[in-house]
């Protein structure tokens, strides 16, 4: 399955204009961007996929262009896709992984379950 990778570029321009220690790994038929070895953001076909948290997930919710993400039809929440008309503009793309960054300090690394779930394939 392919992912959009004029956002997977525009992704990574802005992680690294905000100087953030960053990998990209490819994972559920898509590239996710692992900072501290936990899913921050990635790309799921041509959505942007955020990990924002539960915190700020109900307001998120209300914005254009985004969704809750499900996973095998069940929503994870904390979780988000976005679509075209969330990240039209660099600065729409630069709020949402700034939300994602901002709850990675609170995230669980997904390293173990990441790698159970790449195993089960």
């Amino acid at each position: 399955m392919a992912y959009n990778q004029h956002l997977a570029d525009r992704i990574n321009r802005c992680l690294t204009d905000k100087n953030v220690n960053f990998y990209e790994k490819k994972m559920f038929g898509g590239l996710c961007f692992m900072v501290e070895d936990k899913m921050c953001v990635g790309i799921i076909k041509n959505e942007l996929m955020a990990r924002i948290g539960t915190e700020k997930y109900a307001e998120a919710l209300t914005k254009k262009g985004c969704k809750e993400m499900t996973f095998k039809g069940r929503p994870m929440k904390g979780y988000v896709y976005l679509d075209d008309d969330a990240l039209d503009l660099d600065a729409d793309l630069e709020y949402w992984i700034q939300k994602a960054l901002d709850f990675n300090p609170f995230a669980k690394s997904s390293k173990k379950s990441v790698n159970s779930i790449l195993k089960n394939k």
